[in-house]
């Protein structure tokens, strides 16, 4: 997700994904299979619609080809409703994320560098912008506690 706003659709009972999981037509999973026979097809749901489509896909082709050339188990398949679960959740706040990207290996691998250390850098700007901020509801609750 490209800026703050992007994680606040992560939410249980949203529709949108809080989890690793996945699952046959379960939306609170974060990757979803549909369909059936020649129209089967997976969703991807955790990128919204701000994201950069080329990243994202790139990401995507990267992990898949990581997961068969390093013969990755799959998990089982989830059941039921996801957002009440214990299975792996992703970053939930730019904060969370950049972390990640700090420490993670895979993406500096597909991506290079260079690259990584760009978003890296966008992203703690954007974070350190926003740390700033006194925001409206901030501003609002104090006034009412006040």
């Amino acid at each position: 997700a490209p800026n703050i706003n992007s994680y606040k659709r992560y939410a249980a009972g949203s529709w949108a994904p809080t989890t690793l999981a996945w699952g046959h037509d379960n939306r609170t999973c974060g990757f979803r299979i549909v369909g059936h026979g020649q129209h089967l097809r997976t969703e991807s749901r955790i990128p919204g619609a701000d994201v950069n489509p080329y990243l994202c896909f790139a990401a995507l082709l990267a992990a898949g080809l990581r997961g068969i050339e390093e013969n990755l188990p799959l998990p089982p398949e989830f059941k039921g409703n996801a957002y009440e679960s214990d299975v792996q959740r992703f970053p939930h706040a730019l904060r969370d994320a950049i972390g990640c990207l700090e420490h993670g290996q895979m993406a500096r691998e597909a991506f290079g560098e260079d690259v990584i250390d760009h978003y890296l850098n966008y992203a703690r700007t954007e974070q350190a912008l926003f740390d700033k901020v006194v925001t409206t509801y901030e501003r609002e609750r104090l006034f009412e506690r006040g």
